[in-house]
């Protein structure tokens, strides 16, 4: 484990845990690479003290931040006429969270995005003064339109980028589908905005698409949620926005080298949730690529890197790779956060060889159980019953295996468990909308693997 570090700003370190023993000719090497950030203007993990009303409960430190919220006030918005409400509330609730000079707007979105407050195409700065202005602005919400999400997020995109500060980000809200634009014109929109900020994206009600919410925030490096009763989303947007407030260090890569002839077969995260990065790599050097990681606050996360190297004999062994945390600078250049190392040593002891990490084991599990909950949902969609039962009576094997109670609980809602052990389950009759939906959009949440 190696650690780096700057005053006044978190703390980053790397641990790498792999089987290092390969069989002779043996090619492929895993590694669970664990990045935990502490200290600096975080927590360090302590609980945060209550706060005041209008007042965030988090650690000094310059206000290096802006975030925008975008509030869907289509049509749809209006049925039930509490839904608007709620989401004028949950609004409020979040403004009453962010900390003093960060910079904040509201967006009203419909089939086109409508500055809500300040207006001018600014943003205003966070005090008691401007957190009573953009809740008054709120009242004014009101439900009529389509829904555009894409022209929400140029919009947010083009008041972030008016702010001097490192850390941006948006919260995103919506009921519906996204009808009034062509899936291109979003991914366009997306694509304009990966790496400029992250989003959190969240859901209410059950009218909405699960793969637009989860993919704009798999896009912009955020988390998704359903909130199936809009009576939870003020808690919901408190939560959202104070995880928001708590991020010191933005735009966080995770650098991979490799040696002459090693190539890269895949990186992804797959703690807290399992997020694909592989496509996502940009080249920064020679046999160096970057995988974005978005902002960090006092927080642990885990990648599974796999590495095809050149075979060898027993004896040899190689650096399969180095794993970098870095963060650009002004200059063009990096500062290196913290640093860990992925080897490969070939031997002829079969018990070292065969031996499989535990994390490495457990994580494999987790990401093959999101991706057995998405293909046995889609088969009960498409009225393939036999598949569907078995993809996911496999899901519910992983989840009891892995200890994944959540993961299990929203499973039970959907299939009767006969025996989890053996993953012998018989799909229910009728399933309540939210509770599919449910388990599709968190899907991906994880387990942290059980230290031994």
């Amino acid at each position: 484990m190696a650690n780096f570090s700057k005053s006044n700003a978190p703390e980053f370190s790397v641990e790498v845990y792999q089987n290092e023993f390969l069989p002779e000719g043996a090619r492929e090497v895993n590694a669970i690479v664990t990045v935990t950030s502490t200290g600096g203007g975080t927590t360090g993990g302590a609980p945060l003290p209550a706060s005041d009303p209008g007042r965030s409960a988090f650690a000094p430190g310059g206000p290096d931040a802006a975030v925008v919220l975008m509030v869907d006030c289509s049509g749809s918005m209006d049925y039930p006429p509490t839904k608007m409400r709620n989401a004028r509330d949950a609004t409020a609730a979040a403004i009453d969270t962010i900390r003093d000079g960060v910079a904040f707007a509201v967006v009203g979105g419909t089939h086109q995005a409508k500055e809500v407050y300040p207006t001018g195409g600014r943003l205003a700065v966070a005090d008691d003064a401007t957190r009573a202005q953009a809740k008054q602005a709120l009242r004014r919400l009101s439900a009529g339109g389509g829904t555009a999400i894409g022209t929400w997020l140029r919009l947010a995109d083009r008041l972030l980028g008016s702010a001097d500060v490192s850390i941006r980000h948006g919260i995103l809200l919506t009921d519906g589908r996204n009808e009034h634009e062509t899936p291109e014109a979003l991914r366009e929109a997306l694509d304009a905005c990966a790496g400029r900020f992250t989003c959190d994206a969240r859901g209410v009600g059950t009218d909405w698409e699960v793969r637009e919410v989860t993919g704009i925030a798999s896009a912009l490096l955020g988390t998704a949620d359903i909130v199936a009763d809009p009576a939870g989303l003020a808690a919901d947007f408190t939560a959202m926005m104070e995880t928001a407030m708590g991020k010191e260090v933005a735009d966080v890569a995770l650098r991979l080298w490799t040696p002459q002839g090693a190539e890269v077969r895949f990186v992804k995260q797959v703690a807290p949730t399992v997020e694909e990065l592989t496509a996502r790599r940009t080249e920064s050097g020679p046999r160096s690529g970057d995988y974005p990681t978005g902002s960090w606050g006092d927080e642990s996360r885990d990648y599974h890197v796999c590495v095809e190297v050149p075979s060898a004999g027993v004896g040899q062994e190689m650096l399969a790779a180095r794993v970098s945390l870095v963060q650009p600078r002004g200059d063009g250049s990096v500062t290196t956060l913290s640093q860990g190392l992925v080897r490969a040593v070939w031997t002829d002891d079969m018990a070292a060889s065969t031996r499989i990490n535990p994390q490495v084991a457990h994580y494999t599990g987790q990401a093959e159980l999101a991706q057995v909950i998405q293909s046995g949902l889609d088969d009960r969609k498409a009225g393939d019953l036999d598949g569907a039962t078995a993809k996911l009576g496999r899901a519910v094997q992983l989840a009891a295996a892995s200890g994944n109670e959540d993961t299990a609980k929203l499973l039970a809602k959907v299939v009767d468990v006969v025996d989890a052990a053996s993953g012998t389950v018989r799909l229910k009759a009728k399933v309540a909308e939210a509770d599919e939906m449910t388990l599709e959009t968190r899907s991906t949440k994880t387990v942290r693997v059980k230290k031994r």
